[in-house]
């Protein structure tokens, strides 16, 4: 009888569903998409509602389509969007929307927090920067603004929380998820009473805590129908959607590293121990079973600049995809090489949303500096490119020497693209290993958490080769050269607009 691992990835934009074998191989998968609601400037929510819906309409579509006996499922986990919101009542009840990750509104809340504990204090104790991204910091807007929903929630959840809880009526999260919070204590494996005092948040209202393989319980009767799927298949409670991320990619030992190249873009590094940052431009997060620490800086825009680059400048390229059945992006890459390294002197600062990592500076802007006559849209594409793997050299340079690593994972949909693979093994001087699967590296994680759960999987040393390296880009000696003399440049243009960044931003 075959024996499968069914994955749910509850992201931004929508939730993916996939079927993965007791081999590890992928079998099929299935995107349903929700949406986000922005009542307000800097406001981002969702309705749960649609993340169940999207549940329940992958999960069935996925069996049918694959033809699969709902009794083969031997396991179902999670990865899912983090540093959310949703507050619910005893029975699971959503009591509002979800506010999600990139909401911004709770900046009193996070100005009250550095006041009472001060951000080197809290950045030791959680890992993380005081900021308005995280769970806490929403629980806190909610508690002042809404104290009616603040007193009859139960529990506050992350997505793939809120999930469990609907399948098996367990109010359960994992570490990297808590951590996701800002309200745990990495030293002491612990919700932080420091921090909760401060907040005003009663700890009674955060779920348990377990390791990513822990089977939080089996599916009911009555939602085991709407999923199409048989009652008592085991939940396994997974991990956020950076943890699974990490799995996915093959990263299970300290001193491995891999980039992800999605719209915003992260590096990072597995280490035995938390890392804290002088300047705290990076972040911790606690592994799939808190015997390991993610060392990881968080970018905004990296494919979202090179898709920014695509509908204002590549409309010749956009066009002519369509006519010959391409990728644009494969087009613009070919114009990329058509310029030298170093894009004839010409920077791209890619902070088209602001930044978070290195910088973490909401008035940063994005521009070309350097740009003259001579230059072509050619070296403009290629200099996004090389702009956002500079930036992402800075965050790595931030925690190299504690955490050294001579070659890095590429998982992300700009890990598709040769150049840019290229671009970065040569920015960062450090060989490119890229897994077979690049896409699914998230979801395949959510499918190791529960493949170890039920016990289909021993360890991480045998679901390493789950995504094995299918080729390995090594830099290029001449190229290295011609960004180790450009890298100083790049980061002085950073700091010489400083001043003009906020002035812009104040207009």
């Amino acid at each position: 009888m075959a024996a499968y691992i069914l994955a749910h990835d509850l992201g931004t934009t929508g939730n993916k569903a996939t079927l993965y074998n007791d081999e590890g191989r992928l079998v099929g998968s299935k995107f349903v998409a929700y949406k986000t609601d922005f009542p307000e400037v800097g406001w981002a929510e969702q309705n749960p509602h649609d993340w169940w819906n999207a549940v329940c309409v992958s999960t069935k579509a996925l069996v049918t389509d694959n033809n699969v006996d709902p009794g083969e499922i031997k396991a179902i986990s999670f990865s899912g969007q983090m540093m959310g919101c949703l507050p619910v009542d005893k029975e699971g009840n959503p009591l509002r929307s979800s506010i999600i990750w990139a909401d911004q509104r709770s900046v009193e809340q996070a100005r009250r927090i550095e006041e009472q504990i001060g951000s080197e204090r809290f950045y030791r104790i959680t890992g993380h920067r005081i900021s308005p991204t995280y769970s806490v910091e929403k629980m806190m807007w909610v508690k002042d603004n809404q104290p009616h929903i603040y007193k009859e929630t139960y529990k506050f959840l992350q997505a793939k929380d809120f999930i469990i809880n609907r399948l098996t009526g367990q109010f359960v999260t994992d570490y990297s998820d808590a951590t996701g919070t800002n309200l745990y204590d990495l030293n002491q494996y612990q919700w932080s009473e420091e921090i909760l005092a401060a907040a005003q948040i009663d700890q009674e209202k955060l779920p348990e805590v377990h390791s990513s393989f822990h089977v939080a319980g089996e599916i009911g009767s009555k939602v085991a129908e709407e999923l199409g799927l048989k009652p008592g298949t085991p939940v396994v409670v997974g991990g956020g959607d950076g943890a699974c991320a990490t799995a996915g990619a093959g990263i299970f030992r300290a001193g491995s590293s891999y980039v992800y190249v999605g719209s915003s873009s992260w590096i990072a590094s597995l280490s035995d121990k938390p890392f804290y940052d002088p300047l705290q431009r990076t972040s911790t997060w606690l592994s799939f079973d808190h015997t390991k620490f993610k060392i990881a800086g968080t970018m905004q825009s990296a494919g979202g600049a090179y898709q920014w680059l695509r509908d204002t400048l590549c409309g010749q390229e956009v066009r002519a995809g369509e006519e010959l059945g391409l990728s644009e992006y494969q087009l613009m890459d070919l114009q990329a090489k058509r310029s030298k390294p170093g894009s004839g002197g010409l920077l791209f600062l890619p902070y088209l949303l602001g930044e978070r990592s290195p910088h973490w500076n909401p008035d940063a802007r994005a521009c070309f500096v350097g740009l003259t006559r001579k230059h072509r849209r050619s070296e403009m594409i290629r200099s996004v490119l090389e702009g956002v793997a500079m930036n992402l050299k800075i965050i790595l340079d931030c925690f190299a020497g504690d955490v050294p690593t001579t070659e890095i994972r590429a998982i992300g949909g700009g890990a598709q693209g040769a150049i840019w693979r290229q671009i970065m093994a040569d920015v960062f001087d450090k060989r490119m290993l890229l897994p077979q699967f690049i896409h699914e590296a998230t979801s395949l994680g959510a499918a190791i958490a529960g493949g170890i759960g039920v016990g289909i999987f021993r360890d991480f040393d045998e679901v390493e080769k789950l995504n094995p390296t299918q080729e390995v880009i090594t830099p290029n000696p001449e190229n290295v050269k011609v960004y180790q003399q450009l890298y100083p440049t790049f980061v002085k243009a950073y700091e010489s607009l400083l001043e003009v960044f906020e002035e812009l931003a104040n207009l």
